[in-house]
């Protein structure tokens, strides 16, 4: 199994080698829903990822893994889960396919994208590592499964003010004490983009191309929005949920990602029952 993995890592590596290595950014949105983006009908206000869409591609399938670290698992490597020892979450089960931690018999794009000569970085949520400590070894995370740099958390989830398990490279920090980040305010989304930034700025000029991971954390929970943002949005959901799901229904059936005729399947809420805090 090893060998066979350890043949594509080669024949992966001298594709890249003998062509065009273009730069690559792969950003990925923690538990957000299908139409969430402006781009496939949200009223919510998402214009930098709507100008990517209009000059890209919008893809009217998706299937994941059902689970957080099982999707994340098969995004790196290109494996089922199962094969990366990450079938469920992080937490050991007495199966092959359920350890829980990043398998050693799975490479990660990194990995392989390193070896062609990429500069590689990551920003965010890694979540796929069971080991949240020193003591019990790093093998599974970010630097020692390919990345060149690596800021961010290896927890799922956390607040948005001071992270659980913030790390750059493979040293814990907080956001009082990291050496190389200091915000006016701290918050994790912003600290995620702003450390992917940084990244693109330090390999400007190297000549060699990049492959940057950007992972960030909402809108997993826990929900906690800027003032500013709540207040942009004050109102607006008034109407309720399932007003809401019909008029984005609508704007997916405009943009052509929803085929005419399909049917959403009956909510069960009672949204008119329950009572506004405002």
């Amino acid at each position: 199994m090893r060998l066979r993995f350890l043949l594509v890592l080669l024949l992966s590596a001298a594709r890249l080698l003998t062509a065009e290595r273009p730069n690559i950014l792969l950003i990925l949105s923690d538990d957000m829903g299908y139409s969430d983006l402006g781009c496939f009908g949200s009223e919510i206000a998402t214009p930098n990822l709507d100008a990517l869409a209009a000059n890209g591609l919008r893809f009217t399938q998706f299937y994941n893994g059902a689970r957080c670290c099982p999707t994340r698992a098969s995004l790196l490597t290109g494996l089922y889960p199962h094969q990366t020892g990450m079938g469920f979450m992080v937490r050991e089960v007495d199966h092959p396919g359920y350890r829980g931690d990043l398998s050693r018999q799975a490479v990660t794009i990194a990995e392989v994208l390193r070896t062609a000569g990429y500069r590689t970085g990551m920003t965010g949520k890694w979540h796929v590592a069971r080991s949240h400590s020193v003591e019990e070894g790093i093998g599974s995370w970010p630097v020692q499964r390919g990345f060149d740099s690596f800021y961010g958390t290896l927890r799922g989830f956390g607040s948005f003010y001071d992270p659980n398990t913030l790390c750059r490279q493979n040293t814990f920090i907080t956001p009082e004490n990291d050496p190389d980040y200091h915000p006016a305010q701290y918050y994790y989304t912003d600290a995620i983009s702003d450390n992917a930034v940084a990244f693109l700025q330090q390999t400007a000029g190297a000549g060699r191309p990049f492959f940057l991971y950007v992972a960030y954390t909402a809108a997993h929970w826990p929900l906690q929005a800027l003032d500013k943002d709540i207040a942009k949005y004050r109102g607006k959901y008034d109407a309720g949920y399932d007003a809401t799901r019909r008029a984005r229904i609508e704007r997916l059936r405009r943009l052509g990602l929803m085929p005419p005729g399909w049917q959403p399947a009956p909510t069960i809420g009672r949204w008119d029952d329950v009572a506004n805090p405002a």
